[in-house]
């Protein structure tokens, strides 16, 4: 059973190093704006662009970046390009660290 293999045993050092690589992507706050505006709904570069404030040339950049690593899926409808989070445990993975962070310090007690 995995969950009684240590955490450090269940993945190869080059996976241990894509891992690294996924964590330096998300590290970039434009990045990680990107995906959390992908995680409920796909959207355009040029709705991104528009409501993160950011050009489209930037938005597609980080968007190759990320669809290269997995964090991030496009489909396409005719001529336009939507990108979403599909992959669960990113979604979930995010989304417990939004609440994370979210949480004000007297919930602890």
């Amino acid at each position: 059973m995995a969950s009684d293999i240590p955490i450090y045993r269940r993945i190869s050092e080059d996976q241990t190093a894509e891992l690294a690589d996924v964590f330096r992507l998300m590290a970039d706050p434009t990045r990680l704006r990107i995906i959390l505006f992908c995680l409920d709904h796909p959207k355009s570069v040029s709705v991104m662009a528009e409501s993160l404030k950011l050009s489209a040339s930037l938005v597609s950049h980080h968007l190759r970046l990320l669809r290269a690593s997995r964090l991030i899926q496009s489909r396409r409808e005719g001529n336009r390009v939507f990108y979403m989070v599909t992959d669960e445990h990113i979604r979930r993975t995010l989304t417990d660290m939004v609440d994370h962070v979210a949480e004000t310090e007297g919930d602890d007690l």
